[in-house]
């Protein structure tokens, strides 16, 4: 049987959230990220003023933007100073990831309506196996489209393959809204011609490399010997690299996939001293488990290891972990392991970074939250470790 695998994904899926919020910025160039006190003025009138970018201050980075934003040559994981700089006159609205969530799951139960063999593979995006269903791929294709339309208002777009790979890379050719069916035969007009980092697991690295090889697109690569790409690369991944330039991609769509870890973090808008923000310390630290908590929760998981990561004002980075007795979902026992990892970490140093992480998780069915901790400063003994 000729497997339809496709790949579905949404379309700035965060920034199309807010326009669902303030349709009014529709057609403008909008910015999603920095902090929670950018939310939109509401006037007299009833109208709302917004943030701009050139008004931003701060260490922040770019979690989406509008297409209409993108054209000034901003992008995901930008910083949001840089990106002021392109696109002074830009919208600048906070993210709001309990929203997205809720649309998250709003699109997958819509496609599970029309297919059931659907990997997970983030909050905007999923894998589909249309191979067993009777209807053609253009149809089904189709289907799911408006399915995901009516379900949430917001538009994505997929691609459809013979396999995960190649799925993925025409989920992205005619965004937004796209729809892309490729047959085998139409890998050397469709495919070849894309640069090299547009296959998943040919990172920055890897593509400066093969630039100094003098291959940067898929289809030189497709040309280049074996033997060749063994020397510079290695017999493994060099063997990869020829496969996946050839558009050969085995992996199956995994239904049900369990997460290794579920973790929470945050990126400090300015470095915090442990003792003097003692307290904006402490208010981060309670949110970051609670989330985390509210997180297992919703996802029916308990973990036996808690774990912290601190990055430090030099970006060095340090992680401690602790093993339960027992495994748990709920904030105040996370809290109460995640303080034991802080005490066995350095805090002389300013803090850019602090997570929380959640491993070795099981189903957590029959286990109750216990609630959020009342705690809301950290321990003398573990601000002054």
């Amino acid at each position: 049987m000729c497997r339809r695998i496709a790949h579905l994904d949404m379309d700035a899926f965060y920034a199309s959230v807010e326009l669902l919020r303030y349709p009014e910025l529709r057609g403008s160039p909008v910015v999603i990220g920095g902090r929670g006190d950018q939310q939109p003025e509401k006037l007299k009138d009833g109208s709302r003023r917004f943030a701009r970018l050139r008004d931003y201050a701060g260490r922040g980075v770019i979690t989406t933007a509008t297409y209409e934003a993108r054209v000034f040559g901003v992008s995901s994981g930008m910083g949001l100073m840089k990106a002021a700089q392109l696109a002074p006159d830009a919208i600048l609205l906070p993210a709001d990831f309990s929203a997205y969530r809720h649309y998250s799951g709003l699109f997958k139960v819509a496609v599970a309506e029309v297919a059931h063999h659907i990997e997970d593979h983030g909050i905007d995006e999923i894998y589909i196996d249309l191979s067993e269903l009777q209807d053609d791929v253009l149809t089904l294709a189709q289907h799911i489209k408006q399915a995901v339309r009516d379900s949430t208002g917001l538009s994505c777009s997929i691609g459809v393959a013979s396999n995960k790979l190649l799925s993925k890379i025409c989920s992205d050719l005619e965004k937004p809204d796209g729809l892309v069916i490729l047959n085998p035969a139409d890998i050397p007009r469709r495919i070849w011609p894309l640069p090299v980092s547009k296959i998943s697991g040919i990172g920055p690295k890897a593509t400066q490399k093969l630039a100094m090889l003098g291959i940067t697109t898929i289809g030189e690569l497709a040309q280049i010997d074996a033997a060749f790409l063994q020397t510079h690369f290695g017999r493994s991944y060099s063997r990869w690299l020829q496969e996946v330039s050839h558009g050969i991609d085995e992996r199956p769509v995994i239904v049900n996939s369990e997460p290794k870890s579920i973790s929470r973090e945050t990126t400090f808008e300015r470095n915090l001293h442990v003792q003097h923000d003692r307290s904006i310390l402490s208010e981060i630290f309670t949110g970051l488990c609670a989330d985390l908590a509210k997180d297992l929760q919703r996802r029916g998981y308990v973990a036996q290891t808690i774990s912290i990561k601190v990055r430090y004002e030099d970006f060095h980075t340090i992680t401690r972990d602790i093993t339960l007795s027992f495994p748990a979902a709920d904030a105040v026992a996370i809290r109460r392991a995640a303080e034991e990892c802080l005490r066995r970490t350095p805090l002389k140093r300013k803090l850019r970074l602090l997570g929380v992480r959640a491993s070795s998780l099981s189903s957590g069915s029959t286990l109750q939250s216990m609630g959020m901790a009342r705690q809301t400063e950290l321990p003398l003994t573990v601000l002054e470790a």
